[in-house]
């Protein structure tokens, strides 16, 4: 069941797994770069399919850690794009590849880095509520915006991390409310997901027998996330934020 791979690849993988981990319980976004060195070993659909699961058991950590912090007006309001999102990466899974999707998601994640950054210089000197009160930046139109984005990306590619972290950096979500938005977003949009990729082939018997052996990796990097998320202070988690998803959007660039 286990596909044929060199010792070297299944480190890699396993520090993929690791990386996912960490991500879900310290330093959202830096997920994509598990991404990127799981399409570097795995052919891409079927890393897709690999993946999935290994998320889903990282939501599950992230869930048990921040479920109490969340901003539910913020999901409520993204929901309904989020499912658009989904069923057009779905679409466009079923007829196309996804590398000049890739890099357009690339170039826009760096205009709305560049946005967000001016964004927040502007409003340096304003200090954010402590229940994670959206700015007046994040309307309805740009929830309904980024939910589909999101939602698109994550089906298409999994990378629908570093445009839902540019949205919780814009709203000024402090870092628990930041990552306990970030763990029921994500939960429900992997869940449905699972029916998705199970009638496109990309999560098989093959990608399951995989993941037993990644998911250690996942609870590893999580349990070391955990313990490092305590140790960041709120103005190194943003700047942290920033860089991986700057490192993100060059990837898909690439």
């Amino acid at each position: 069941m286990l596909p044929d791979l060199t010792w070297l690849a299944w480190v890699g993988l396993l520090c993929g797994a690791f990386l996912v981990g960490f991500s879900k319980t310290a330093m959202p976004g830096i997920n994509t770069l598990a991404v990127a060195l799981f399409a570097a070993t795995l052919p891409a659909r079927a890393s897709t399919g690999v993946l999935l699961v290994l998320l889903l058991v990282g939501d599950c950590f992230a869930l048990w850690s921040y479920r109490r912090y969340a901003h539910w007006p913020t999901l409520v309001r993204m929901m309904p794009a989020v499912i658009v999102g989904l069923a057009l990466g779905g679409a466009f899974l079923a007829v196309a590849g996804d590398s000049a999707v890739r890099c357009s998601i690339g170039f826009l994640l760096l205009v709305l880095m560049g946005i967000t950054l001016w964004q927040r210089r502007g409003r340096k000197k304003e200090v954010s509520a402590p229940s994670g009160e959206e700015s007046h930046a994040a309307t309805k139109v740009v929830a309904a915006s980024y939910g589909t984005l999101g939602g698109f990306t994550t089906m298409v590619a999994n990378v629908g991390g570093p445009v839902m972290t540019m949205y919780f950096l814009a709203a000024r979500f402090p870092k628990r409310a930041f990552l306990g938005t970030a763990a029921w977003f994500f939960v429900t949009m992997n869940v449905l997901k699972v029916p998705i990729s199970v009638c496109l082939g990309l999560l098989t018997a093959h990608a399951l027998a995989m993941d037993a052996v990644l998911v250690p990796g996942v609870v590893l990097g999580a349990l070391v996330g955990k313990w490092a998320f305590a140790r960041i202070a709120q103005h190194a988690f943003d700047r942290a934020v920033v860089a991986v998803t700057v490192l993100g959007a060059l990837y898909l660039i690439l």
